[in-house]
């Protein structure tokens, strides 16, 4: 389990930028280390431990890129010139070496035959069947439609990185180099709560003044794309010293903590309370819309980062602090989040200072795609993020926005 001294952060200021609490945790959390190896078919989105250096090269030997006609090049000359046939190499064939002044009929993915260093492709060649010949156009550069041994990865190459969080691509280079396992960080475990006595679970009865509980739902599905054992702890009651001791209580069985609501300054909002009971309250609120009501403290040594009741709010806050401590706490490199460029399709004025970030939904045009955005924007609206394609970033400096120009957004499609 984590252990963070309550003192780690040592913020002293009530606001704090994207980027000042990422660094935050960035420099003051400690990846939890350890390892455990799973094979390859259990290792996808997992972080490797430890660097991954090639046994072999990449091929492991020198092969044909086409189907064609392997040859030497030293026996060409200036003009047109025939060679005799000399054997057929296709793949997973061990060849014979190849006489001089001969050509091995070869195949994608066929080793060179011994002697053999350039390749002619089928469809440049002119065979010659009764004299048991094909002829090679003049032109033909040394090493041509080769791939020499190790030219993907050299043997004794770093080929992954430690820390890197393992996609379809990285697993099937692992399984190119003969890797049947993987050395990984052990998935952390990370508990979810959701807080208010008006929530209820999904699927029993609502109180008269309740609502279903969605955050909770919505925070164990994000946390589903990440390395993580992801478990649900339910709903805490509006409490403060209720939700001290459950806070406590799981702190000892989890890597982090996630909490959704009563982080803010109402009455009846008691988490920040409840992690100053028995821990730390280590930065409370962000320079951004929405998601500034959000709270990163340490109880019992684990971090318990206290997100937004507002259900957009409590995504954006996700995206921005639970998502880099999850990456840090396993281990991963950091991951920026994902953003390219589109041409805004509105108008729009921000308060200088802070980041805003709005719903928009994405139309193919011209060289960049248009954001449109979601005309209701409520921070409590689900079915504006049901109805988005991604978020439009508003940086702090910015002031307003006018239809045609730039901005960056974070597409749904690699967040969720």
């Amino acid at each position: 389990m984590a252990q963070l001294s309550d003192d780690c952060f040592t913020f002293a200021g009530p606001l704090l930028s994207v980027e000042a609490a990422q660094a935050l945790i960035a420099e003051r959390v400690p990846p939890l280390g350890g390892e455990e190896r799973v094979a390859l078919s259990a290792a996808l989105g997992r972080v490797l431990a430890r660097e991954l250096r090639a046994a072999l090269p990449l091929p492991p030997f020198g092969n044909s890129a086409v189907d064609g006609y392997a040859l030497r090049h030293a026996d060409l000359g200036a003009g047109p010139t025939a060679l005799r046939l000399a054997g057929r190499v296709a793949a997973g064939q061990e060849p014979r070496p190849l006489p001089p002044g001969a050509a091995a009929r070869i195949f994608t993915g066929a080793p060179l035959p011994p002697g053999a260093d350039t390749v002619l492709m089928q469809e440049d060649a002119a065979l010659r069947p009764a004299a048991g010949e094909v002829l090679i156009p003049p032109g033909l550069r040394p090493g041509a439609n080769v791939r020499p041994a190790g030219e993907d990865v050299r043997q004794g190459a770093v080929a992954l990185p430690a820390g890197r969080r393992l996609r379809a691509p990285e697993i099937g280079l692992a399984a190119a180099l003969g890797c049947a396992s993987l050395a990984v960080t052990p998935r952390l475990r990370v508990g979810v709560f959701s807080t208010g006595d008006e929530l209820a679970v999904p699927g029993q009865a609502l109180g008269p003044a309740q609502a279903y509980d969605s955050n909770r739902f919505t925070l164990l599905a994000l946390l589903a794309g990440l390395p993580v054992e992801a478990v649900d702890l339910g709903i805490l009651p509006d409490r403060a010293a209720e939700s001290a001791a459950a806070l406590r209580a799981a702190s000892a069985s989890h890597d982090l903590l996630l909490t959704s609501g009563g982080v803010s300054v109402g009455e009846e909002d008691h988490m920040r309370a409840a992690i100053e009971q028995d821990g730390r309250l280590v930065f409370w609120r962000l320079a951004v819309k929405p998601g500034r009501p959000a709270a990163l403290g340490v109880v019992g040594g684990t971090p318990v980062l206290g997100l937004p009741g507002n259900p957009v709010a409590a995504v954006v806050a996700f995206l921005h602090l639970a998502r880099p401590l999850v990456l840090r706490l396993a281990g991963a490199a950091p991951e920026p989040l994902p953003r390219f460029s589109a041409e805004a399709g509105f108008a729009a004025r921000k308060k200088p200072g802070r980041r805003e970030y709005l719903r928009v939904r994405l139309r193919p045009a011209g060289l960049l795609p248009v954001a449109e955005r979601i005309e209701q924007e409520g921070a409590a609206l689900l079915s504006s993020l049901a109805a988005s394609d991604a978020f439009a970033e508003l940086p702090e400096a910015l002031g307003e926005v006018r239809p045609g120009d730039t901005v960056q957004v974070l597409p749904f499609a690699a967040l969720f």
